[in-house]
């Protein structure tokens, strides 16, 4: 049955994304999804109330745009969830300011314009609304070896601003909320050593991605839960192993 409710989510068309989209679809949910080039993706079941956009969401016109549709198309944004990202390692020595601009332009400023977006409508519809972005189990646990010192800077502002913007919006009924994810079995990972990635938290299993999904979903129907960063790690945020 439907619940005539709409997400936008982003970094829509592999892995986290991918399964977003189709567990929301499966539940009921209207689903406007974008990354850069989601039109050309085949996994999809077009049948259904789904909106595909195009776009880099570092981009403002894109947040607008995909806003725009999600508005028009099926009248509301309910939920949003912030899952695109960028990641890559490097020694802190190497990294480049090149690479700090594109980690932040996906990760920071992507949030920022598909926020204000989203929260403006919800605040327009005045029925509430969640927000829950994908950040990193690495943010609040380094691992040796795992030199993510950028791509955190960014993980860690969306922990942070996670719960600045749960307190700033919690009388208006809606909740912002984070999954914090570990290693996930995602196409990111798919040529990296299996025994490694087991290696990276203490229960020394990889996540599959609907354990991810399922995270986004009980956050964003959860009505009495906001300000939270939710692991969902195999315990890698507990220290060392």
């Amino acid at each position: 049955m439907s619940v005539h409710k709409t997400v936008v989510i982003t970094g829509a068309s592999q892995g986290i994304g991918a399964g977003l989209v189709k567990t929301f679809l499966d539940k009921g949910w209207s689903v406007v999804a974008t990354s850069r080039r989601i039109s050309e993706a085949t996994s999809f079941d077009r049948a259904g109330r789904l909106e595909l956009i195009d776009g880099d969401i570092g981009d403002p016109k894109t947040a607008e745009r995909v806003s725009q549709v999600a508005v028009e198309q099926f009248g509301s944004i309910d939920a949003l969830v912030n899952n695109a990202g960028v990641f890559f390692t490097k020694p802190f020595l190497e990294y480049t300011i090149e690479d700090f601009r594109r980690l932040s332009a996906t990760n920071l400023e992507g949030f920022v314009h598909f926020t204000k977006h989203a929260v403006r409508q919800m605040l327009r519809q005045r029925s509430g609304g969640s927000v829950v972005t994908i950040t990193s189990s690495l943010t609040d646990h380094p691992i040796a070896g795992v030199k993510a010192s950028l791509p955190m800077i960014t993980k860690g502002g969306l922990n942070a601003i996670t719960k600045s913007l749960a307190l700033e919006f919690a009388s208006d009924n809606i909740r912002v909320n984070a999954v914090s994810p570990g290693v996930v079995d995602t196409p990111l990972h798919a040529t990296g050593s299996r025994d490694y990635l087991r290696s990276l938290s203490p229960m020394g299993t990889i996540t599959a991605v609907q354990e991810i999904v399922d995270g986004v979903i009980y956050l964003t129907e959860a009505s009495n839960i906001t300000g939270e960063v939710l692991h969902v790690d195999n315990g890698a945020h507990l220290g060392k192993w």
